[in-house]
This record gives structure tokens, sequence and C-alpha cells, in this order.
């Protein structure tokens, strides 16, 4: 394998910041049972494809939940794959967390979990009304942040899992829909 790029300690001051702020969120009764629930239903995009299995069958329109679900296996592809693979940044020490979690052995950067949280609400949200994108974009903030709360992630790994996850979804979302169209 070639040479990784090491993600600079640069930002490490926001990333401690955020965790140290965050400690006040993780002081809440039941933040662990929500970030962990939320964090574990995200593994393998769990949550995203079946809220947008359940969308589909609401709207009898499969295609949304075949976009959607096109999108999250590419973006798994190639966040999981090459993406993490370029870079090498340790996830945050931690010794003990107070509910079970399975740890990656991936590189930390970026959060898949955040990139998927954007491509998925991204594919599901348009054409729904403000409540229900402001549910599904608020499902998408919360499973990002979890990364955070559980110390999988540094606060810059999920923002920049977060940008990857825009960008993918701005790139997949025409090819995907001329696809669709066609079938």
């Amino acid at each position: 394998m070639s040479k990784r790029i090491k993600v600079p300690n640069t930002f490490q001051p926001i990333d401690d910041a955020v965790d140290s702020a965050w400690d006040t969120i993780r002081a809440i009764p039941g933040a662990d049972k929500v970030f962990y629930g939320a964090s574990e239903a995200a593994n393998f995009s769990k949550i995203w494809h079946g809220l947008s299995l359940a969308q589909a069958v609401v709207l009898r329109d499969p295609k949304r939940a075949i976009a959607t679900s096109a999108a999250l296996g590419i973006e798994a592809a190639l966040v999981n794959g090459p993406i993490k693979s370029l870079f090498e940044r340790e996830r945050p020490q931690v010794d003990d967390r107070p509910m079970k979690l399975r740890k990656p052995k991936t590189s930390s950067f970026p959060s898949g979990h955040a990139s998927a949280a954007v491509v998925a609400a991204s594919f599901i949200t348009p054409g729904m009304g403000r409540f229900a994108t402001f549910g599904v974009r608020a499902i998408a903030a919360v499973v990002s942040t979890s990364r955070i709360h559980v110390r999988i992630h540094h606060a810059t790994d999920v923002a920049a899992g977060a940008a990857t996850g825009w960008v993918l979804a701005r790139a997949l979302k025409p090819a995907l829909v001329r696809v669709l169209r066609r079938v």
C-alpha cells in the first residue's frame, strides 16, 4: 500500500474543545441511550435503508428506495474503501464506554456515519414537507454527532464526513436519477 496521508494535528484544539463541551451532553441522563442507539442504528446504514423503504411503501415509489440504497452503497464503497485508506488518523482513545459498541478498524478520518447521513438525507427529503424534512435532517444530525458522543470520531472527522457526503450526494443524484428514469 502506498504511503497514507497523516491527518495533521492542526485542528486538535477544536476537537479537544468540542469533546470537552460534549461532556455536558454526556452528563444528561438518557443521552447515552439516544446517541449509542443512533450510532448502532446507523451501522451499515440500517436506519437509512429502513426509512427509505418505508418512504417507498408510503409513496408507492420503489425507485426512491432503489436510488437511496444505490447512493448509500456507492458512498460506503468510496468512503470506507479508498477515501479512508488515503488517511491515517487514530480514533479517540477511550478506556471504557458506558455501552457496548462496535469499534471500526479503519481510519477515523472521515466519519462514514456522517457521510452516509448526509447522502441519505439528500436522497430521502426531496418532495417532503417541512416537518418531515426537519425530522430526517434531525436524525442525520443525531447520527453524525453520535460519533462524537461515543468517542469513535473526532469532531473534525464528523465535519469532514458530512462534507464528503454532501459532495457525493451532489455528484450521485443526477446520475442515479437518469439511470432510474430508464428503468
